[in-house]
């Protein structure tokens, strides 16, 4: 199974930030919400890390 693309990751992240921000729904919801938003958060910065240093690498092999 192929990852998500990281615009997808943060579309979804984004929707999930908003039905938190409305904070009408019932609490098990919010909740819900609340986890999977924390599940997003990791993967997205678990991603771009691995995505700085690959930038990193590129830009130290450009530089030597």
């Amino acid at each position: 199974m192929s990852e998500r693309g990281l615009d997808d990751l943060l579309a979804d992240l984004e929707r999930t930030m908003a039905r938190l921000a409305g904070g009408t729904a019932p609490l098990e919801e919010l909740v819900a919400a609340h986890q999977e938003a924390l599940k997003l958060l990791a993967e997205a910065q678990s991603r771009l890390a691995k995505l700085k240093a690959r930038a990193d690498e590129t830009a130290k092999l450009l530089s030597e």
